[in-house]
């Protein structure tokens, strides 16, 4: 298998595309591409494994089988090695955990606008508005409901590490950016996120980067947002 991921620093759908691949067990290549540099309308072009999803990552080449967008590559790779790998056993664990999957991939608009992930920055005294607040809320309330009705068996959401583990993980490294106050339950729990081995070697790799997107490295607040 290959994986075509974007800047480890900047990129939250890839690092959920590889914390995927990393969560199948399976072995893949990886193969990164830098975003929106000078030359990335171009590139888009010409990069034939990127060239099936428009130009967005991640990416996921299996032989002859291409899958875009992290969600998919999640249900792609619990088809291939099991989905008790990625989601949990009872029903109604697995309800909510999809159901929390699916509202973190296609929500939360405003937490990602004013607070874009940039795991090399520590921004202290950001603000936020009404509408990133009340993501941030939502969040919150998802999590800890998540915790205390699933997550005896382990320090994740729902126990053990999962699929809404991989698709929260972003939300985690942006929280610790801006400095997004949460009680002691969300403390907890993204500590266990950020000490994650597989987290741990993904920010080493972000650090390492000397890519710099300047669009992502000033937040839109409001009334300075174009």
């Amino acid at each position: 298998m290959k994986l075509i991921i974007g800047n480890k620093n900047y990129s939250s759908w890839s690092l959920r595309g590889w914390l995927a691949c990393k969560q199948s067990g399976l072995a893949f290549e990886e193969i990164q591409v830098p975003l929106y540099g000078e030359d990335w309308d171009q590139r888009k072009k010409e990069h034939d494994e990127i060239a099936p999803s428009s130009g967005k990552v991640p990416v996921l080449w299996d032989g002859d089988a291409v899958v875009w967008d992290s969600l998919a590559i999640i249900e792609y790779l619990a088809d291939r090695v099991g989905r008790e790998r990625f989601w949990p056993k009872a029903d109604d664990a697995r309800a909510m955990a999809r159901s929390m999957v699916a509202e973190m991939h296609s929500g939360y608009g405003a937490l990602r606008r004013q607070c874009p992930m940039n795991i090399r920055r520590k921004v202290e005294g950001w603000e936020i508005d009404e509408e990133a607040r009340g993501d941030v809320v939502r969040i919150l309330t998802l999590w800890a409901e998540a915790r205390a009705r699933f997550g005896r068996g382990g320090p994740f959401l729902f126990g053990t590490f999962s699929a809404a583990d991989i698709f929260y993980a972003p939300v985690v490294s942006r929280f610790m950016t801006y400095g997004i106050g949460v009680p002691g339950f969300g403390k907890a729990y993204m500590e266990a996120i950020w000490e994650h081995e597989w987290l741990q070697a993904w920010i080493a790799a972000a650090e390492d980067e000397d890519w710099v997107i300047e669009q992502w490295e000033i937040p839109a607040r409001k009334g300075n947002r174009k």
